[in-house]
This record gives structure tokens, sequence and C-alpha cells, in this order.
């Protein structure tokens, strides 16, 4: 008959840590594995033969990334699995001898503690929908982070020669001010255009609003005579910045497309558009960010908890209590990394007023300052005065 085992697995890019420890401890196995399936499909049925039929328990301390190929040979072959966070790994490691971190550490500590906790989390198998949305949301915050940087690369670059154009548009919301971008960069160049051939070279680029674009572009180009010294090669960067930022509004708009494809697909969309503050976009982030399986959770409790809603102690000291480290901690489907963990937390918080008054740990620790009326100020004595 065989014995109870744990599996504790340091999860890397381009391998794998695991060691196994029995119901005292001791170490059985202590491999690196490479991450790869042949090798991994070897190590799952030497620890499975090494179990000899006994209850075997797998930790990790990844749920994505490079553990996900890990993860779905063992979901596959139908193994215990459980998530602890690197961040629980760490605080964790602490208490155990040794003042070196290394990866054969990191794995027993991992199998230790699953083999006495009861609070980790089991990871299961995500539906497809779910795996694409959290794909396409974090291609999407990707995007709108590089569209952010370059419309402040543009505006920067335009401020250095020619600062009238650019705080005549919001760059992040005109196209046509994009558009302009692309052909016109420089005050010479657009008060030689004109406005009229202007407003027709917009109009034939299906700009909107051409003629307003156009005139506001010419009232700043007669604002400024002055020719920058770098300017040529300032307005040929301008143009290359104007067409990467419209580049990525296209294909945000793709991305955004595919996601309401799919999201209104998932058995919960209807269920969770029809809550107030919630859009196609926020929806699919909670679905990435949930698995897509809301009944996990068990209880609206747990689901709080694990957004970060905790209640914050107000215990004696003067370091501030950490409000969103459940999420990392509890839930298989949001990593600490993940990068709409924050918008989940946002969404559930309750909108709470700022206190009256103050602490009773704090109170009447710092007095005010004594008051006086200004008459009562001392004039200052003039100083002597030395003859020679």
């Amino acid at each position: 008959m065989g014995q109870p085992l744990w599996a504790g697995v340091d999860a890397g890019k381009s391998d794998h840590y695991c060691v196994v420890i029995d119901a005292d401890g001791k170490r059985l196995l202590s491999r690196r594995v490479a991450n790869d399936e042949a090798a991994l499909l070897e190590l799952i049925n030497a620890i499975t033969a090494l179990a000899d039929g006994g209850e075997l328990t797998w930790a990790i301390d990844l749920n994505a990334g490079g553990a996900a190929l890990l993860i779905a040979l063992l979901i596959g072959a139908e193994q215990r699995l459980l998530y602890i966070s690197g961040r629980t790994v760490y605080h964790a490691s602490g208490g155990y001898r040794g003042e070196g971190k290394t990866d054969a550490k990191d794995a027993a500590v991992i199998a230790d503690q699953a083999r006495m906790r009861r609070d980790l989390q089991p990871l299961r198998p995500e539906d497809d929908i779910a795996v694409e949305l959290r794909i396409l949301t974090s291609r999407r915050t990707d995007l709108v982070t590089d569209r952010t940087r370059a419309i402040n690369r543009l505006r920067a670059q335009l401020l250095e020669y020619f600062p009238a154009l650019e705080r005549a548009f919001d760059y992040s919301a005109s196209k046509a001010a994009l558009i302009l971008l692309t052909g016109y960069q420089t005050p010479d160049g657009l008060r030689h255009a004109g406005a009229a051939r202007l407003a027709a070279w917009l109009r034939k680029r299906k700009a909107r609003n051409a003629d307003a674009v156009a005139a506001a572009a010419i009232e700043a180009a007669k604002s400024q005579h002055t020719v920058v010294p770098g300017q040529q090669l300032a307005a040929a960067m301008v143009a290359r910045l104007a067409e990467e930022v419209m580049t990525l509004n296209t294909e945000i708009g793709d991305t955004d497309a595919m996601i309401e494809e799919r999201f209104r697909r998932h058995r919960h969309a209807e269920i969770i558009l029809s809550m107030p503050g919630f859009g196609v976009i926020l929806g699919a982030e909670f679905l990435a960010a949930t698995g897509g399986d809301i009944a996990a959770f068990g209880n609206t409790d747990r689901l709080a908890a694990v957004a970060g809603l905790a209640p914050v102690p107000r215990d004696s000291g003067r370091i501030p209590p950490l409000q969103q480290t459940a999420a990392a901690r509890l839930l298989p489907g949001i990593s600490h990394r993940h990068p709409h963990r924050h918008r989940i937390t946002d969404l559930l918080r309750p909108q709470t007023r700022s206190r009256e008054t103050p602490h009773p740990s704090r109170a009447g620790t710092c007095p005010p300052p004594p008051q006086r009326h200004v008459g009562d100020a001392a004039r200052p004595q003039a100083l002597p005065t030395h003859r020679t």
C-alpha cells in the first residue's frame, strides 16, 4: 500500500525543479526537469509510481506562463494540483533552515506548505473562452500602453519645435489631427499649403471636421515664424509617430471586436452586462481574471476576499496594512502579475468617505501649537550702532 506524497514544483521558463516529500517531510525525490512534454510526462510517471497508489498532491507556484504545459498535463492526468503564490512561498521560506534562495529549497517549501496547509485552492481547467479572453485582454493592455507611450513621445517632439501645434489638438481623441501630422508638421509647410488646400487634403483622406482642423492648424502656424534647430528631423519623427498611433488605434479596434465576439458567447455574459458599470471590455477582463467559472469561489464573501475587499485592520502601529494581497494567494485564475487584477478590485470596492474623526490611537498625540494674538508679537529690537 502506498503512502501519501506531496510534490512541490518551482516553475520556471526553460525548466522546473520538483521535490517530493512524505508525511514526515522527508525528501524522496529532488530533480530538475526541462519544460518539455516528454520530460514532464516522464516526471509525472516517475512520481506516480513512487506514490504506488497512495494519495499524491502536487503544488506549484505559477498558474500560467511557463507552467501552462505542466498544468495541462497534470490536469489531463487527473492529478490533484494546488496553487501557492510566489509571494506566499517567499514569506514561508523565512521559516526554514538556510538563508540562500535556490530552486531546490523553493520546491521543498512548496511541497511542505501543501502538506501542512488546508486553505490552498486547487487549480481547475479553464474554459476556452476565458483563456482566449485572457490572451486578448492582455494584448489589448499592451496595445493601449504602447499607444499612450507613442502619443506622449509625439507631443514631446512637437513641443520642442512647434508648441502651438502641440496644444492645438487632443491627439489621443482626434484622428484628423493625426492624419494632418502624417503630411504637414512644420509652421512654414502649413502656411504654404493654406487653409483651403489643407482642408481639401484632409477630406480626401476621409478626415472628419476637415475645415475646423485645417483652420486650427493654420492659426497655430501663423503664430510661429522661427525655425528651431533640428526642425526637419523632428518633423520626420512626428510623422512616423503619428502613423504609429494610427496603426495602434486600428489594432486596438480589431482586438476589441475579437474580445466582444468571444465575450458575448460566454454563458455569463448576459448576467455580467446586466450589472451597473459593466461593459464588454470590463466584463471580458472579469471573466479572464476569474477563469470563467465564478462558482469556483463557493460564495460571494470568497470572491470579495479574492478581489482584495477583506476588512482592513486598524490596529496600532505606523505601517499601513496591505489591502490587495489576497488575490494572488487565494485565486488560481488571478496571478499576482496579472495586468487586470486592480480593475476587479476597483470595481468591487465600495465607495467610502474619508474618516472625519482621527483614529483613537492617534488622537491627542500631536497637540495643536499654542495660539497667540498678532498684537502679542514682540517687535524686533534695533541692532546697536558702533561709531568709529
